[in-house]
């Protein structure tokens, strides 16, 4: 991984870098409508961004009752394990603000990934955004 840098931190921080990644991911690849990919949970969540030679390559965040969501990563840079690095460091700021555990609606192409992180499905799948998703959960601190 030459030249990643992660960095954490609030909207006011790291919004303009996050909301580029979810623009190139959701919106322009995957057709979600643009209002979809922000909103007010954004404002209390932590955020995580990659940078690669300066530029915000992948962003994900972690809201205050340990959901994690709007993990995006650059076309160009996965299979590169960027997205596990967002998602290691999500991980460790929930484990040091004392969550149990943290949930997730995964894509449905994105199960896989996400059980090799050692999270689980729950429930059936369901459709956010005209996208299938299901809800995957994962116990921490034990």
């Amino acid at each position: 991984m030459q030249d990643l840098t992660l960095r954490a931190g609030d909207w006011h921080g790291l919004g303009k870098d996050a909301a580029c990644v979810r623009e190139a991911v959701f919106v322009r690849e995957l057709g979600i409508e643009a209002p979809l990919i922000s909103d007010e949970a954004d404002l209390a969540a932590v955020h995580v961004v990659a940078y690669r030679e300066g530029d915000a390559i992948a962003a994900a965040r972690l809201l205050p009752d340990g959901a994690i969501g709007r993990l995006a990563v650059l076309p160009h840079e996965r299979s590169a394990g960027v997205g596990s690095k967002i998602l290691e460091a999500l991980l460790v700021c929930a484990t040091e603000r004392g969550d149990e555990c943290v949930r997730l609606y995964a894509q449905r192409d994105a199960v896989p990934f996400y059980l090799r992180h050692r999270f689980s499905t729950v429930g059936e799948p369901f459709y956010e955004a005209g996208v299938e998703h299901i809800e995957m959960v994962r116990q921490l601190g034990k």
